[in-house]
């Protein structure tokens, strides 16, 4: 017990870390598209017997949603692709890390935009199958 609770602890730093390492606007943008692209595949299970047209609506939501948090990880790739540039063209000098600081934060964002797109999409094709259209 005590290894799971430490195990979830470096876990939960490692997020936490990247996470902030990533831009904290983009992420938390990426984060509130993840949450409510499961907030709308969770009401769109529920509403599965009660009614079919709201499923599917909320199924659609999701789909937007998770969509929209690719893009926006997309959107902060590219900012930070453009950022390690700037810093690379200021100095005059091609440093290792510097350029490596610039596509860390590119690519976190790019990742956690296809999380958000990936782990819905799961979901939204099991509510698929189960929904009668």
């Amino acid at each position: 017990m005590k290894t799971l609770f430490a195990s979830v602890m470096l876990f939960s730093n490692v997020f936490v870390d990247r996470f902030i390492e990533g831009g904290p606007l983009f992420m938390s943008l990426i984060l509130i598209c993840l949450i409510g692209s499961l907030i709308f595949l969770a009401m769109g299970f529920l509403s599965l017997n009660k009614d079919s047209q709201k499923s599917l609506k909320m199924r659609k939501l999701a789909s937007e949603v998770s969509v929209l948090g690719l893009v926006i990880g997309f959107t902060g790739s590219l900012i930070g692709m453009i950022t390690a540039f700037d810093s690379i063209n200021s100095i005059n000098n091609i440093s290792p890390g510097v350029m490596a600081g610039g596509l860390k934060v590119s690519f976190l964002t790019t990742l956690f935009g296809c999380i958000t797109f990936i782990l819905p999409r799961i979901g939204i094709l099991v509510l698929r199958s189960l929904q009668k259209e």
